[in-house]
């Protein structure tokens, strides 16, 4: 995973799309997967309330876009 675009990155980003940070955990990244996890997760949750859940929606794809470009 040595530069933006690589196959290590494209995988990353859709082991994040289908699990929320889990394309960070694939990178080695245990806090930033944690986090977001964390976050997406209880956002999607707690969807009952229209705001929570588009703001998990936009952190769901931050975290899809932050696996995508990462560069060690």
């Amino acid at each position: 995973m040595s530069r933006q675009g690589s196959a290590g990155n494209v995988i990353a980003a859709i082991c994040s799309f289908f699990i929320p940070g889990l394309g960070q955990l694939v990178q080695g990244r245990i806090l930033p997967a944690l986090l977001f996890f964390v976050f997406v997760s209880s956002g999607y949750f707690f969807y009952f309330l229209i705001v929570p859940a588009v703001i998990a929606a936009l952190l769901h794809l931050w975290c899809i876009i932050d696996a995508a470009r990462f560069r060690s």
